[in-house]
């Protein structure tokens, strides 16, 4: 599985997830190194999407 690039400041990345996805809360958007699998799979349940939607919206960042 790829990993996870984060580029960028993270608190901008999560600040725009959270204007995009109204019901994304800070829990769900905490980032911490090494724990990208729980991340993803927090914003995979609640948007419910795939993990790779979510990477390109990430990467996109």
């Amino acid at each position: 599985m790829d990993k996870l690039n984060i580029k960028g400041n993270w608190h901008e990345i999560a600040g725009t997830l959270k204007q995009k996805f109204a019901n994304l809360t800070d829990d769900d958007l905490l980032f911490e190194e090494g724990q990208e699998e729980e991340l993803l799979g927090r914003l995979q349940k609640k948007l419910g999407t795939t993990r790779e939607k979510i990477r390109d919206l990430i990467a996109k960042k």
